[in-house]
């Protein structure tokens, strides 16, 4: 019984062992160079990939930004799945290096580890040369840039655009100037400015309209008197300043007490005033003279008390008064 478990522990460790040793031989990581031999600044590439299984971790070495002399320029990588077994991936980082020095750089070995040990790379060699020079031969000087022929259609071709905008502000700037040249002009009115007619002369034109009516020849004698005073209370009001309008026949003279009017004139007034209260307020019947008499009267008033217009100076063409 002791010799059967000895025996199957052994097949088990055997076993164990094979298993190991395939995955190990699965994996594997290696590092290449597109060209082992450039001239001073060309470019070439480092790659560095591993093959491994992908339940397995694998942590890539750390490349620094430069390697000696060897400039690491930028980093890319790639992954690829093995189309017969998808659980082995590749995984490779390509280093774009340069160098601005010439001669012989030694890339060391980098160790990727992983779940069945270290991986190291192999140690690689980059060539750097120099330009070659032949110096049997003369120098030359640099020679001159060469001349373009850049026509105005090419000029068109490059900036349509420009040209376009521009001929759009000139068709809008053309057009806002045709649109206020053609628009129909507003017509200026011309207010005609009446001359000021003088107060007195009103009153005189209104009572010439009352008498040219002949109100009291066709019976209409009371319309006659209130256009009568109506025309001699306005007067009064303008002239003197009072509410001649809206006041009594004793309130005006009240309020022309210290007035500057003749008392031959303010007779006149208290005559043609009570005249009309009568007509308006108690049916007076006045006779045809007493008619004509109160339109007499209201022209001598006005004419008597007219206001005093001061006429302004001729003046010449050199701003003095004319003598």
């Amino acid at each position: 019984m002791n010799r059967y478990i000895k025996y199957t522990l052994a097949m088990l460790v055997t076993l164990a062992g094979f298993y190991q040793t395939g995955r190990a031989q699965n994996f594997g990581a290696k590092a290449t160079l597109n060209k082992n031999t450039i001239l001073i600044g060309e470019q070439t590439q480092l790659n560095l990939s591993v093959r491994f299984h992908t339940q397995d971790n694998v942590t890539f070495p750390k490349v620094p930004d430069s390697i000696g002399k060897i400039q690491v320029v930028k980093v890319k990588a790639d992954t690829v799945s093995d189309k017969s077994d998808l659980s082995i991936k590749t995984i490779t980082r390509h280093y774009t290096i340069t160098a601005f020095d010439s001669g012989r750089y030694a890339i060391p070995s980098y160790v990727f580890k992983s779940a069945v040990g270290d991986l190291p790379t192999e140690t690689l060699t980059l060539d750097v040369k120099t330009v070659a020079v032949d110096t049997t031969k003369g120098f030359y000087d640099i020679k001159q840039p060469l001349a373009v022929h850049y026509t105005f259609w090419d000029w068109l071709h490059d900036n349509w655009k420009l040209v376009i905008g521009i001929w759009l502000g000139l068709m809008a700037i053309a057009g806002a100037i045709y649109y206020l040249l053609k628009r129909p002009k507003k017509e200026v009115v011309v207010e005609e400015v009446k001359p000021d007619v003088p107060l007195h002369i009103q009153a005189l034109q209104k009572l010439e309209e009352i008498k040219s009516k002949q109100l009291w020849q066709h019976d209409q004698v009371k319309q006659y008197y209130i256009e009568l005073s109506d025309v001699v209370r306005e007067y009064l009001e303008k002239r003197y300043t009072i509410q001649a309008l809206e006041q009594t026949t004793e309130e005006i003279f009240a309020s022309l007490r210290n007035m500057d009017i003749a008392s031959e004139d303010r007779n006149l007034l208290r005559q043609l005033l009570v005249l009309s209260d009568m007509v308006k307020f108690a049916k007076e019947k006045p006779a045809a003279h007493e008619n004509e008499k109160s339109m007499d009267n209201a022209v001598t008033f006005i004419k008597d008390t007219q206001p005093h217009y001061v006429k302004p100076a001729d003046v010449n063409a050199k701003g003095d008064e004319a003598k």
